[in-house]
């Protein structure tokens, strides 16, 4: 069980660092206007705010690495908390998209190391 609930992590994180490339780096561009379902005025309108978000973004997936790779329960936990907490809020504050994209994967993570014995997750 270890190994599917650091996978899990893994790739939260992963969709993590993919959200910061997105939003700081192509939040103008014809990717970022895709994915993000915006206008050019806005996305130029928006673009520091974005970097910003994409930032926030790349601590949470650092996070994530830190407490999966480390094999550091508290760590892992804590911010699959923080991950879960902003897509319920994304969801419904921004787009419902985002409960079934960022906190629901975030969510099964969680359960996954909670369900992993303590001993199994730090051999």
């Amino acid at each position: 069980m270890a190994w599917i609930a650091r996978g899990l992590t893994l790739l939260v994180a992963l969709e993590h660092v993919g959200i910061l490339v997105l939003e700081m780096f192509f939040w103008n561009r014809p990717a970022g206007l895709r994915v993000f379902k915006l206008t050019q005025a806005f996305a130029d309108a928006t673009t520091t705010l974005a970097a910003n978000q994409g930032l926030y973004n790349g601590f949470l997936a650092a996070g994530l690495l830190w407490g999966a790779l480390a094999r550091h329960r508290p760590v892992t936990l804590f911010f699959l908390g923080c991950v879960t907490v902003a897509g319920v809020f994304g969801g419904l504050t921004a787009s419902p998209t985002i409960l079934v994209v960022q906190a629901l994967p975030a969510f099964v993570a969680a359960v996954a190391v909670l369900l992993t014995p303590r001993t199994a997750w730090s051999a």
